[in-house]
């Protein structure tokens, strides 16, 4: 027998000198490297200079027995495993000993064989608990909800997003988030705005596609009494509103090429120009544009200024679309479920299998809105304590007849629909790999192993 990886240490606690001997060339032998005491004061000694895997302890001895050495020893033990070793065994001191902290005992005489195997039982229960602490680290991280302002989610993907949306937070760097309408870009912009230093200063949003272009110069820079007909005073712009916080820029590809030079200007100096006046004003302003169009292509088609798309694109966050992020659904629903449980007074405990699959297996063009908006109508719609296909709206049934579900729920556990959608995305990177498993675990971002493991659990490919 040979001790696992590196070597362990072992520190034997004996007043006899042959056993200290016999143990100690036993011990060194199969592998450990080994240190003696005399009695429970040396042995104290000995815990108080180094730390040890294992301690053999005997029960009677001079100065300090083995009863007194485990109390004495207290934290300095810490996650040494003690086996005691006694001529004078007895049920009532083994039990003694095991509630002042020993994990085995035995009596003397014994064989070395015996010695090894209570070591071996031993290292195979540390063993074990290092697994058991692994899997339940491994646990909370599956179950944690990753958070960020007012977003939840549980992907991920999302986690990344969430991630370097932190870092941006804590500077004052021009931020632009890409993504599909209703992925949560301004959610995601409020959230570097109140986790930052400015969240105290006003945040201020502009859907830069929803203000008519002869008003929208007006409306960021604000104007100078007699600028123009109806300019009766002077107003301020919302740059000049945002001073100090943040100005959120929504739909930016949608703003006018005339404009895009003067938020230029902003960018590069930080000044404004309030139409009619001709002197600049300072402004302390972050800047966090967003869109759900390609600026790059935009740029090529001469629809947006080259430079100030890399004015922009100084830090971009992307946020993936719900139709490739399906494992947060669960959680979102009921992320949902409880706000629109308090917002109308209802108390709906759950969603039933069959929805719960339906909203799954949708295709979801308008992101995390339109299930949003989906579990708001159902939850106003249900008279139970369930929300059911019925609830849901036709364009959810009609996806699903055309597409039929492969991912069978059963019962209401969220945890069950979390493995329903690991085997559908394990079923679907297998297929886009041809069955590659290399291949399918890197897009999986799963160890290779790990991947075999779920294959095997879920029956793929039986």
């Amino acid at each position: 027998m040979e001790a696992d990886n590196e070597k362990q240490n072992i520190l034997v606690i004996d007043d006899e000198a042959n056993m200290c001997h016999m143990l100690t060339a036993v011990l060194r032998k199969a592998g450990y490297d080994v240190d003696s005491a005399s009695d429970g004061q040396a042995g104290l000694m000995q815990l108080q200079r180094c730390a040890y895997d294992y301690i053999l302890c005997d029960v009677k001895m001079p100065v300090l027995g083995g009863m007194g050495f485990l109390k004495a020893a207290g934290n300095l033990i810490g996650s040494s495993t003690v086996i005691m070793m006694s001529a004078y065994g007895s049920i009532d001191s083994a039990i003694e000993a095991m509630k002042l902290g020993a994990y085995d005992y035995i009596s003397k005489p014994f064989k070395s064989d015996e010695v090894l195997l209570a070591l071996r039982k031993a290292e195979e229960r540390e063993r074990l608990k290092k697994e058991n602490r692994q899997l339940r680290a491994r646990i909370r991280e599956i179950e944690k909800d990753y958070r960020f302002g007012r977003l939840v989610a549980r992907s991920a993907a999302m986690a990344a997003v969430f991630e370097l949306a932190q870092k941006a937070a804590r500077y004052s760097t021009t931020v632009l988030i890409l993504g599909e309408s209703g992925t949560g870009k301004e959610l995601i912009a409020r959230g570097i705005h109140f986790e930052g230093e400015r969240a105290a200063m006003p945040m201020v949003p502009v859907n830069c596609g929803g203000i008519p272009e002869q008003l929208l110069e007006s409306e960021l820079f604000g104007y100078k009494k007699g600028a123009f007909t109806g300019a009766d005073r002077n107003k301020k712009g919302l740059f000049q509103e945002a001073d100090g916080g943040t100005i959120f820029l929504d739909e930016i590809g949608e703003l006018p090429l005339s404009l895009q030079v003067k938020l230029l200007r902003v960018l590069q100096e930080n000044e404004i120009r309030p139409v009619g006046d001709s002197r600049h004003t300072q402004v302390n302003v972050r800047v966090v544009a967003a869109t759900a169009k390609d600026l790059a292509e935009e740029v090529k088609r001469g629809l947006f200024r080259e430079d100030l798309y890399y004015r922009l694109n100084v830090l971009t966050i992307s946020l993936p679309p719900l139709r490739q992020r399906p494992e947060d659904i669960p959680h979102l629903c009921r992320y949902f479920l409880e706000r629109f449980n308090a917002k109308m007074g209802k108390h709906i405990e759950g969603i039933a299998p069959a929805a719960l699959g339906a909203l799954i297996e949708h295709s979801w063009p308008g992101n995390v809105r339109e299930l949003e908006n989906i579990v708001e109508r159902a939850v106003l719609l249900a008279e139970g304590d369930q929300l059911g296909t019925e609830h849901l709206p036709p364009s959810i049934h009609a996806h699903n007849q055309d597409t039929p579900s492969e991912t069978v729920i059963d019962g209401f556990s969220l945890k069950v629909a979390q493995r329903a959608i690991e085997k559908k995305l394990i079923r679907q990177a297998l297929e886009k790999t041809r069955g590659n498993r290399s291949q399918a675990a890197r897009l999986l971002e799963i160890s290779h192993p790990s991947l075999l493991s779920k294959i095997k659990a879920y029956s793929i490919g039986d």
